[in-house]
């Protein structure tokens, strides 16, 4: 877990000194509070990351005391604790927006310890989604992996530099986004962005598009309409899937290139524009040139700086913070109020192999608010929107209806376990490096699940 501030409240000593040998060990800050009065009075006085509140206080009712702090910061994330006989008014507190409960006496202290694990990693992501829209009137990249890290210094870097980028990566992995970002950091910022997909297009409509053409060039040319090089002057011009563009053009965009002048279709006046290039690919160019589908002078023309988008699958990490801000978009797109995500459908999106990337996640989390009726989101609601959520063991007997809470938390974790061993090599370290989770706690859950490595 990573450093963060924690208010417990809990009139139970046992409780309160359970839960701080649990989490300060674990370089947590934590303030412990018996009542509700001190509730107050340290949530006035700090930002907290997590609430983790007694429902039963001397002097408040906990889900009342926790309804009156989301007023004041309305993405408070809240775990309450709860006796067995009050479970039914905490899981009405979910509905209203708490993260999640849990019932004292504490029964699997690791399954606490993991909760309250996601339930900060659902605090960073709303913390770094707001912060991002705060900072940034521009597109930007959401995320907080390594990966991303890295790559958004390369931006900066390249952004200032008026000269010709390639972007590498798989489909969905957001090179759109990151032209856009270039274009937005660069010193041609306030004049035009235009961008152009090169595998949307026939032929002689790309040609077209890119040079322009004089009115009666070909048939339906019924005006003299410029072209997006003439367009782009002075600013960027974006071509994605340039691998797809076919011989004809790639020789036409590499005499462009070389000598800054072109014609317009149908005329002979050459025009001049001087624009900053930006291409993308979703496959190596250089293996098209080996192929012998792309041009290999153009291929060097273009070829100046590089820049590789990573997978989904590598942005460890980044799963809860793109899910988080969909979920926020869309919400506020169609006027809906849907989640948050329960710690058990996080683990759901989490350990998705995602292949069309942030395009793909960002589209089932259209569908689920779409779908969704309101409320948060547990594992059941992810079914039929996320195609690669398969049903667990109990649903494949043929239940009529949605998993449990409780059996779709154990089928998850266990999907979880063998996902981050198959991600590790087998190898136990590895895994405990990758999850967080202590080695001799992945060795207990392992043996819990009867899964054995290589």
């Amino acid at each position: 877990m990573q450093s963060a501030k924690i208010l417990v409240v809990d009139d139970d000593h046992f409780t309160r000194t359970l839960l701080d040998g649990l989490l300060r060990g674990r370089c947590l800050d934590l303030r412990l509070a018996e009542t509700g009065g001190q509730a107050r009075a340290a949530f006035a006085a700090e930002d907290f990351n997590l609430v983790l509140m007694d429902q039963r206080l001397p002097d408040a009712n906990g889900l009342d005391l926790l309804r009156e702090f989301r007023k004041i910061r309305p993405r408070l994330t809240a775990i309450m604790i709860t006796g067995h006989a009050d479970v039914k008014d905490a899981m009405a507190a979910v509905r209203e927006g708490l993260f999640d409960y849990r019932t004292k006496p504490f029964e699997d202290l690791d399954d606490l310890e993991r909760v309250i694990g996601k339930a900060l990693e659902m605090d960073r992501a709303y913390r770094e989604i707001d912060a991002l829209k705060a900072s940034l009137a521009g597109p930007s990249l959401i995320g907080a992996s390594p990966v991303v890290m890295r790559l958004a210094e390369q931006i900066r870097q390249v952004a200032k530099l008026d000269t010709t980028v390639l972007l590498e990566g798989e489909s969905g992995t957001g090179k759109d986004v990151v032209a856009r970002m270039l274009h937005a950091e660069s010193r041609r910022a306030k004049a035009p962005y235009l961008d152009v997909n090169c595998g949307a297009l026939p032929e002689s409509l790309l040609e077209g598009l890119l040079f322009g053409y004089e009115k009666g060039a070909f048939t339906g040319a019924a005006k003299t309409t410029a072209g997006t090089f003439e367009k782009a002057h002075g600013g960027s011009l974006f071509l994605d899937e340039i691998a797809d563009m076919s011989p004809k053009l790639q020789s036409s965009l590499l005499r462009v290139l070389q000598d800054g002048a072109f014609s317009r279709v149908g005329a002979t006046e050459r025009r001049s524009s001087d624009f900053r290039l930006i291409c993308a690919t979703n496959r190596p160019l250089a293996a098209a040139v080996a192929a012998g589908s792309f041009r290999e002078d153009l291929f060097y023309r273009i070829n100046v700086v590089v820049l590789r988008l990573p997978p989904l699958r590598d942005r460890v990490g980044d799963v809860v913070l793109l899910a988080t801000h969909f979920l926020d978009h869309f919400t506020a797109k169609f006027g809906k109020k849907v989640g948050p995500f329960s710690p058990a459908a996080l683990r759901a999106l989490e350990i998705q192999p995602w292949p069309g990337n942030v395009r793909q996640l960002k589209h089932a989390i259209e569908r689920l608010v779409a779908l969704h009726p309101g409320g948060p989101v547990d594992v059941p609601h992810l079914d039929g929107v996320i195609e690669a959520v398969a049903p667990g063991p109990a649903a494949a007997v043929g239940a009529p209806g949605p998993l449990g809470y409780q059996q779709a938390r154990h089928d998850f974790e266990r999907d979880y376990l063998r996902g981050l061993l198959a991600a590790a090599g087998g190898n136990i370290s590895e895994a405990a490096r990758l999850s967080g989770i202590p080695r001799q706690n992945l060795y207990v859950r392992m043996k819990r699940w009867a899964i054995v490595t290589d």
